[in-house]
């Protein structure tokens, strides 16, 4: 069961996630301390590390659009948050991949801050309003690349399949 910590709406920049005036702090160990550095409430409770690892951040359409700074996938897969949003841009969803970031594409998803969620590979089930929806799951692939925990495992793993 994961918990709903933080719901936005549609077209969430990265500059909301990970602010601009922090790319100085690329190492994915420091990044988490500016995730959605703007939203003051959020971004303490990531700091504090109050969050259960497996939390949910639920959005609209579009999220993780604007620039493609790996860093706004990075700060939030440091603490394990799982986000949930009815579309993520594209180039967001190829850097969460490659970081091992777990991201649901679930286009009708309704949920609200404190609702509880089960979330499986087909579909998310809110238990607090006991609505289901459908996932529409990542390629293989890429699934196996997240399941890895991020580009970089995935690829040492299947070097060493090789020898």
């Amino acid at each position: 069961m994961a918990r709903v910590v933080m719901t936005l709406g549609d077209d969430i920049s990265t500059d909301t996630i990970y602010p601009g005036r922090f790319m100085a702090t690329v190492l994915p160990t420091e990044t988490p301390m500016f995730a959605f550095a703007d939203y003051a409430e959020f971004n303490q409770k990531v700091k504090n590390k109050e969050l259960e690892p497996g939390s949910v951040i639920v959005a609209g359409w579009n999220f993780g659009c604007g620039s493609s700074r790996e860093q706004a996938a990075s700060c939030l897969n440091g603490p394990g948050l799982v986000i949930v949003a009815r579309a993520f841009a594209r180039i967001f969803l190829q850097n969460s991949i490659n970081l091992g970031l777990r991201t649901v594409i679930c286009p009708d998803i309704e949920a609200s801050e404190g609702d509880d969620l089960e979330i499986s590979e087909t579909q998310v089930v809110n238990k607090t309003t006991g609505k289901t929806y459908a996932v529409e799951p990542l390629p293989k692939a890429r699934q196996a690349i997240v399941d890895a925990g991020g580009l970089i495992p995935y690829t040492r793993k299947r070097l060493l399949e090789r020898e």
